[in-house]
């Protein structure tokens, strides 16, 4: 399975970026390298096309989302990272690419062992088993676009499948600010050194 995507060489755990709508694979690249330095990346390019918008899956409306194609995107996205997937691996995805990253830790659990999501929501709904998994959830406190009621629906969701699940809520909307990119640096951190004392 196969996707436009950025590679870069380094060290474990490998940070998956996932755009955000209208995005593409270059977009988070240098962030990634600034959050988690000389960690190996990959960042693909979401394959929907939405009026000219690189995607992840499709949508009726927003927020309203085709359930049965964020199966479908997940499972291709699954099948491309299991063939890169070498140690750990960590998606951080902003918006619809959080999105599309919680499908895939609850559709795809044997990929991801690590997920940041930033400004995301429940994409579906699942039971699957994630013991082991660390996942960190940003949120903005007046986001119009990622409702705070479904993110933190989905932290629990997380939780009650035995994720480590932290979820921060911030002053502001769906934008990024300062405070999301240190908070996420030093969780990066904290679950490397994880990962690394448990190899």
């Amino acid at each position: 399975m196969s996707f436009e995507h950025v590679e870069v060489a380094g060290e474990s755990p490998t940070l998956v970026l996932l755009h955000g709508t209208g995005g593409t694979e270059n977009d988070l690249v240098k962030l990634g390298q600034d959050l988690l330095p000389g960690s190996r990346i990959i960042s693909p390019r979401g394959k929907v096309n939405e009026h000219g918008m690189n995607r992840w899956f499709r949508r009726f409306a927003e927020g309203v989302f085709d359930e049965e194609d964020i199966r479908r995107q997940a499972a291709d996205l699954a099948s491309f990272l299991k063939e890169k997937k070498q140690g750990p691996m960590i998606a951080l995805g902003y918006s619809n690419g959080a999105n599309i990253g919680a499908a895939l830790m609850l559709l795809h659990p044997e990929v991801l062992d690590g997920l940041v999501m930033w400004r995301g929501m429940t994409p579906l709904t699942a039971e699957p088993n994630l013991e082991g998994k660390s996942i960190l959830m940003v949120n903005g406190l007046s986001d119009p676009m990622a409702p705070l009621e479904s993110a933190r629906s989905l932290a629990q969701q997380f939780k009650d499948s035995g994720a480590s699940a932290e979820h921060i809520e911030l002053p502001g909307g769906h934008g990024l600010t300062q405070a999301d990119f240190a908070c996420t640096k030093s969780w990066l951190q904290t679950v490397k050194t994880k990962f690394q004392t448990s190899s």
